[in-house]
């Protein structure tokens, strides 16, 4: 908790130190209005034995109780304003620290983080950090410095009252360790158990037609009552035992008020004690125990705090192993090689790609083709280093990616990745997600070159309404939306994983013809299933389980490789193929 701390800005520090400074004055208001009832009650008692009493006695003290009180009041409406100003702004700051980390992960730490447990981190995880903040800028202070001013009016008060107290708080301990060793451990179950929960839900969600389309609504309703009555069950034990609190420390409150008359009536009948002195005394007693409960309290929901700064810590302590490199300047444009490359993920015994090498120069196109798993598109996620690779280098314009600095790599580049995504607002938000300042002719231009210019026929034209993930346009639609904003860049480099799946033979071929025309200076590379959209590629790479077993034009493969031979006789037939 306390290394999150040090994103606070220095002005929160000042509103600390002044939450402090008020909290300190309104505990010694506190004080002084237990003292001006001791006065009261002091004024009455004379009055009853016979000692005059002005008029304006009771007023005097009345006036200022009432001047007190408001202090009280301003102080704690004034504490609270600045300790919710404070841990709202640090939660703010520490959800944009979560989110620009998440940003900079590469596919390992993606992979090593789920989705449902980065989504629990940002949000719950976030709001218990920020409660926890507001709590203790509320108790922190206030209960240490209320219990030294109390104890230090009840010590030598009488003795025997003062021991009767400290009984009292013996209890109240015992209870509240009773309850720390029982119930704190519970919180790290219930944050780990919520990502279960996020997890399921999710996952249900973004699968929902298949979960309708094979009848599978009531295995999903299990599952989510399974994990829903984990948490549950958990919440339940957690919520039993601190319930036992606030009954608890109530019990021994009344309890110590009930002893305190009960001693003070018998001091009194020896005259040891005076009556004003039982009643502040009281008064002094229930502020000691309050402050101790608060304290307690703090002990209590501190560690749960604690755990989720602790997963909150995790993110941002997570080195990616994707950082940006020293920096280049490359001399050549538009080339790609790759030098004997190999790779495996992380954790995984067997390599994926081995001993890949091949080299492309400015305004070619080099396609990639082979059975499903062959390793097509980890090839190509290794050009914008979503992974590095484990042996090897991969060039871009004659600059190993690994000495760019990933924005600089990034700008070189036009990626349409093979589930084409959109993201939530207009199409022109999202095509601007490819050149910031890209004007409407730009954007009307891109979409005609991608095929996209059903655009025009949807409402609002570029202002239409894009839903999350673009699930309100079809799946070629989307295709084609995502080349748009590929294409608007204007990139050196071109890489298309699979990104014509979804097209049929007529639009792919019409695109891919504008695409050559617009593009002729850019570097292409495809990762296709057709034969038929790479038939044209400058030079094609037959992959095999991770290996290059084919290198050539479309008609020297047909005389070289019989495995791009089988792929395209199984496409064109035999006749077309040969």
């Amino acid at each position: 908790m306390i290394k999150l701390l040090k994103h606070l800005k220095w002005y929160d520090y000042i509103l600390s130190i002044i939450i402090l400074g008020v909290t300190v004055f309104q505990v010694w208001l506190n004080m002084s209005l237990i003292e001006r009832m001791g006065e009261i009650i002091g004024l009455i008692q004379a009055h009853s034995i016979g000692m005059p009493l002005g008029s304006g006695d009771l007023w005097n003290v009345g006036y200022k109780m009432i001047l007190i009180a408001l202090g009280i009041c301003g102080c704690v409406i004034l504490v609270t304003f600045l300790a919710s100003t404070v841990s709202a702004r640090f939660s703010k700051i520490i959800r944009s620290r979560i989110f620009e980390k998440v940003n900079s992960f590469s596919m390992e730490e993606m992979n090593k983080f789920s989705t449902a447990s980065l989504i629990t981190r940002s949000t719950n995880d976030v709001k218990q950090v920020e409660m926890t903040l507001f709590t203790t800028l509320r108790m922190a202070v206030t209960a240490p410095v209320m219990a030294a001013f109390a104890i230090g009016k009840i010590v030598g008060s009488s003795i025997e009252l003062t021991w009767t107290t400290i009984g009292a708080l013996g209890l109240m301990l015992m209870l509240v360790l009773f309850l720390f060793f029982v119930a704190v451990p519970k919180f790290t179950s219930i944050q780990k158990k919520t990502d279960k929960i996020n997890n399921v839900t999710r996952e249900n969600l973004t699968g929902i037609r298949v979960v309708r389309a094979y009848n599978a609504e009531s295995e999903q309703e299990q599952k989510f009552e399974g994990v829903n009555e984990d948490l549950t069950k958990t919440n339940l034990f957690v919520n039993r035992m601190m319930s036992l609190l606030f009954p608890g420390m109530d019990l021994v409150m009344n309890g110590l008020s009930v002893a305190i008359y009960w001693i003070g009536a018998y001091l009194i009948n020896i005259e040891a004690l005076q009556y004003p002195t039982i009643v502040t005394f009281i008064q002094y007693a229930m502020h000691v125990l309050i402050s101790f409960m608060l304290i307690a309290l703090l002990f209590v929901l501190i560690p749960r705090g604690v755990v989720s700064a602790k997963r909150i810590n995790e993110v941002l302590d997570t080195k990616s192993k994707i950082c940006d490199g020293k920096g280049v300047n490359p001399e050549q444009k538009g080339c790609i090689e790759f030098k004997n490359v190999s790779f495996k993920y992380p954790d995984a015994e067997m390599c994926v790609l081995e001993n890949i090498s091949f080299k492309v120069n400015q305004g070619e196109t080099i396609a990639f083709i082979g059975s499903t798993g062959s390793g097509k598109s980890t090839l190509i996620n290794l050009i914008p280093r979503f992974f590095d690779v484990s042996e090897g280098q991969v060039l871009v314009d004659g600059e190993d990616v690994r000495d760019y600095k990933i924005s600089e790599l990034n700008d070189k580049l036009g990626y349409v990745p093979q589930k084409g995504y959109l993201f939530s607002g207009t199409v022109k938000s999202n095509m601007l997600f490819g050149k910031e300042d890209a004007t409407d002719d730009e954007i009307n231009q891109a979409l005609k070159i991608s095929q996209a210019e059903f655009v025009h026929t949807l409402e609002g034209d570029l202002e239409h309404e894009i839903s999350q993930g673009g699930t309100n346009v079809s799946g070629g639609q989307r295709q084609r939306l995502s080349i748009a904003r590929a294409v608007i860049k204007n990139p050196e480099i071109y890489i298309f994983d699979d990104s014509f799946s979804a097209l049929d033979y007529k639009t792919d071929k019409e695109l891919r013809k504008a695409l050559n025309k617009y593009t002729k200076d850019a570097t292409k590379i495809i990762v296709a299933q057709r034969v038929g959209t790479i038939i044209d590629a400058d030079k094609i790479v037959v992959l095999d389980e991770g290996k290059m077993v084919g290198y050539g034009t479309h008609n020297e493969l047909m005389e070289t490789c019989d495995v791009y031979k089988e792929i395209a006789n199984s496409q064109l037939g035999q006749k077309e193929g040969e």
